[in-house]
């Protein structure tokens, strides 16, 4: 893409949206977190932010620790008005301090680079900068909640670096495409090389980003073991934004399973399916649902159970989460009526966490601590799976927490595929 063409792009889908609806109001919970969290899988919630700061992921995605402090203070330091003027991330507008216009700012200069290595015929160069430039016009747009036409322009813009990136990169990436409910359901094949059909994961973007923030895993873990990755973004958000989060949370996987049978670069008696948070939801119940076609199961601080019915931990997940999670099952406000509706998703309640165990080994990982998943649900998964294990691994240090998680995830895909 010529470097016109994206700052066009950008004038385009900018201009209309100077006074467009503020992140925080889009749903616009009101309860306060209690105190304030930290964990590796979700990040830092303050009580001065109304986004959970996810600054290990952002980092591990590819977001320089620098700029990524920089782009933090510009704004924190806003002088511009807020929709909260106790939360610093809720500048209105388009503008200097609002959270999408920084963000989109700083994916643009990411861009601006990755023309100008391309230009002097650095493939490898533009493709990394490309990379980096779809991770900040992905946050641009973080959480992601329907209705939001900040976050829709900044995924439009993640979604081009993403395409640029794919183009110019030595990586292997193919659309695979499927219906449901006579919709495109649009997913991306990483393959370390297409020599013979490959052991192939199916790996979830979580609640709250999108399937393009993946390629580092697909980098760093799966091509050097390998294993082929299959990325799908959750129901509600991103290519999956027709479809709303309901307990049949694998529908949409289980239709991209099924599409894989005639992809011929995958050996379809090797799947595995891999997930995180709500991810691990749809990836354990694969593991039930479809055991004649998974054949391994990684769930990461998986929402399985507790979380949706232990009203104590949900009394204390942060006002974004819960903002995210009724914007996924189409709500317009997460009222008492959706925390009910929360208690189907638990599956434990659906009968299979407390039936017959399935035959596919599923590895249920933990963090010491963890507020939302606790020990108790990894130890379900484990025992109502057959060759399942269930493992804590240390919350300390923080920033090492995904690399950790990761080594164990590939180490039970050699093993169980």
């Amino acid at each position: 893409m010529r470097e016109t063409e994206s700052e066009n792009l950008s004038v385009k889908l900018f201009k209309p949206t100077k006074h467009a609806k503020e992140t925080s109001t889009i749903v616009g919970t009101a309860n306060k977190p209690p105190k304030d969290v930290e964990s590796v899988l979700d990040g830092q919630s303050d009580n001065s932010w109304y986004r959970v700061l996810r600054r290990p992921q952002w980092i591990w995605q590819g977001v320089d620790p620098i700029e990524m402090e920089e782009t933090l203070a510009r704004i924190a330091a806003s002088d511009n008005d807020r929709s909260n003027e106790k939360l610093l991330d809720t500048v209105v507008g388009y503008r200097q301090g609002n959270w999408s216009y920084e963000w989109a700012q700083c994916g643009m200069k990411h861009q601006k680079r990755a023309q100008e290595k391309d230009e002097q015929g650095d493939k490898a160069g533009a493709t990394a900068e490309w990379g980096r430039a779809s991770a900040c016009f992905s946050i641009a747009g973080y959480p992601h909640l329907k209705g939001d036409p900040l976050s829709q322009q900044t995924e439009i813009l993640a979604n081009k670096a993403f395409h640029a990136a794919m183009e110019t990169s030595s990586l292997k990436i193919k659309n695979i495409v499927t219906k449901v409910d006579g919709k495109p359901l649009e997913g991306f094949l990483y393959l370390p090389h297409t020599n013979e059909p490959l052991p192939t994961v199916i790996v979830s973007g979580g609640m709250d980003g999108l399937q393009t923030d993946l390629l580092h895993l697909f980098e760093t873990y799966f091509a050097p073991a390998n294993i082929a990755m299959l990325t799908l973004d959750m129901p509600s958000v991103g290519r999956s934004s027709h479809w709303n989060l309901t307990e049949d949370s694998s529908r949409l996987h289980q239709a991209m399973l099924h599409e894989l049978e005639s992809v011929p670069w995958v050996d379809h008696h090797r799947v595995g399916c891999f997930g995180v948070r709500f991810g691990a939801n749809a990836a354990v119940r694969m593991a039930f649902v479809e055991q004649n076609r998974i054949k391994s199961c990684v769930s990461v601080g998986g929402i399985l159970h507790a979380m949706l019915t232990d009203v104590n931990r949900r009394n204390n997940i942060p006002p974004m989460h819960l903002d995210t999670i009724a914007s996924r099952m189409g709500k317009s406000q997460a009222s008492s009526t959706l925390l009910t509706q929360l208690q189907a998703l638990s599956l434990r309640h659906q009968g299979l966490l407390n039936g017959r165990k399935t035959k596919v080994p599923i590895l249920a990982i933990g963090l010491d601590g963890d507020p939302v998943c606790p020990d108790s649900d990894n130890q379900l998964a484990a025992l109502y799976s057959y060759g399942g294990k269930a493992k804590t691994l240390p919350s300390k240090p923080i920033h090492d927490g995904y690399h950790r998680i990761m080594l164990e995830a590939i180490d039970w895909f050699n093993k169980t595929l």
